[in-house]
């Protein structure tokens, strides 16, 4: 086993278990999914009992990429907060369950996460 093969798999059980805790936790709550890749942040909104996304939100948007210098820094994170709080509150949710993946709490994730709090949106 070599260490890619070592590093995916600590990825992976560290996003199971975040996403184990935030289903034990808030079964009747939809998912706020972050993803964070290295040129852009993706966030989307899902309902786990139906299996459908409500509202998603990215870097790569319409109505931010003109405005962002880049889609992978916190700046980009913040303005994708801010937007997809207001996609969540339009479609008639307040609180959700934040889920992070296997990504830590920090950098780009937690601005992102705060932007969405200042937003007027529970988790």
């Amino acid at each position: 086993m070599n260490i890619r093969d070592r590093m995916t798999s600590r990825k992976f059980r560290r996003k199971m278990r975040v996403r184990n805790r935030i289903r034990a936790t808030s079964s009747q709550r939809p998912r706020l999914s972050v993803f964070r890749s290295v040129n852009h942040i993706y966030v989307q909104l899902i309902d786990d009992s139906k299996g459908k996304t409500i509202a998603a939100a990215s870097s790569v948007d319409k109505e931010l990429k003109s405005s962002l210098k880049s889609g992978g820094n916190v700046a980009a994170a913040k303005a994708v907060g801010a937007l997809i709080a207001k996609r969540v509150q339009a479609a008639g949710i307040k609180e959700v369950a934040f889920d992070r993946g296997f990504c830590k709490y920090h950098g780009r994730v937690k601005a992102l996460a705060d932007a969405a709090r200042e937003a007027g949106l529970k988790f």
